[in-house]
């Protein structure tokens, strides 16, 4: 992948700012924006790890009308946290690991999310992605969060070469004008399910 080191990145990130409107935000943003807690954050990115946004839409609603809490969702117990996240991808596992990282945030964060990276990196099943994400839109602190749509894209226009969403993400760190980084997931993910496709892509 070429590198382009003369790339204008705010007016790439205005250029899409200025479409975005007339997308469709991504779910956890569109979540996040009617007044979630990070623990809800927190649950709606986990559900929608390898799971369509419309999925991930319903999955949340069902399980939020029931519990929105850690001690919540431990009244409801695993088998019934299945049932209401099906058909989510791995729901089974999903709901496994909602029970256990409820459990450790009862008994050594008080119930509440911490608002650190590495310490919601030490919760079971929650990786750079998930937290950086939770940071974001749960905390609304400066991280980059990467997935597929920041990695694809941060390469296509040349702005970083790199072979992982992890290196993606400690390329931006060192790269990425810090203004940028809260709403940089957000519109490369718009811009990614809209145009920027990975096969025959329309931003060519």
């Amino acid at each position: 992948m070429f590198m382009c080191a003369d790339f204008d990145i705010d007016r790439f990130v205005a250029t899409i700012d200025r479409h975005y409107e007339a997308w469709n935000p991504p779910i956890i943003t569109f979540i996040a924006t009617r007044g979630a807690t990070p623990y809800e954050v927190l649950v709606s990115t986990l559900l929608s790890l390898r799971t369509k946004d419309e999925v991930t839409s319903e999955a949340a609603k069902r399980l939020f009308a029931e519990a929105r809490t850690p001690e919540e969702i431990l009244a409801l117990g695993e088998k019934r946290i299945a049932k209401l996240i099906y058909p989510v991808g791995f729901y089974p596992t999903k709901a496994k690991r909602l029970v256990e990282i409820s459990t450790i945030l009862m008994a050594r964060y008080e119930g509440e999310v911490p608002a650190d990276l590495e310490e919601m990196l030490k919760l079971p099943g929650v990786g750079r992605k998930t937290a950086n994400l939770v940071m974001v839109e749960g905390f609304k602190q400066p991280a980059i969060c990467v997935d597929t749509h920041v990695h694809r894209i941060s390469n296509r226009i040349g702005y970083v070469a790199t072979k992982t969403p992890d290196q993606t993400e400690f390329a931006l760190r060192d790269k990425l004008p810090r203004k940028h980084w809260v709403r940089y997931n957000e519109l490369l993910v718009a811009f990614g399910q809209m145009l920027c496709r990975p096969v025959s892509p329309f931003c060519s």
